[in-house]
């Protein structure tokens, strides 16, 4: 079973992301509502994989993998945001992000591409579901 952190600021979306996580063999054996939170949690915990948010107040999602990275270049650590932004994926490659989820999203995908990140596999960013119009 895949053990996995989570992090997110919304703590009504981090109840119901845990239950789901739980059907798909994904075992969160912690959960933080914010960037230094999760950096803290990765070091204690050691999970396979990190599931983080990137807008959140104070310490934020680039934050955390920012400093997650400089504890573990090779964490496994998949964004996931509603910030549509050329700038912000940018920042994502550049902190080497293990794959970008884009809100709003179906647990099935988010559980797809932990497998793939936990085996190593190329993961194509995920297109919103959401089109902005040019």
């Amino acid at each position: 079973m895949t053990k996995a952190i989570l992090i997110d600021d919304d703590k009504c979306m981090v109840r119901i992301f845990f239950d789901y996580l739980k059907h798909f063999n994904v075992d969160v054996i912690g959960v933080a509502y914010n960037g230094q939170q999760a950096v803290k949690l990765y070091q204690e915990l050691k999970p396979d994989v990190v599931l983080l948010d990137v807008i959140m107040p104070n310490y934020d999602g680039f934050y955390a993998l920012e400093n997650i990275r400089k504890i573990d270049s090779d964490a496994r650590v998949i964004m996931i945001t509603a910030d549509l932004t050329e700038e912000t994926a940018k920042k994502l490659a550049k902190l080497k992000a293990s794959a970008i989820v884009y809100k709003p999203y179906e647990i099935e995908q988010v559980v797809e591409i932990i497998h793939k990140v936990m085996h190593g596999k190329t993961v194509d960013k995920l297109k919103p579901i959401v089109e902005l119009e040019a």
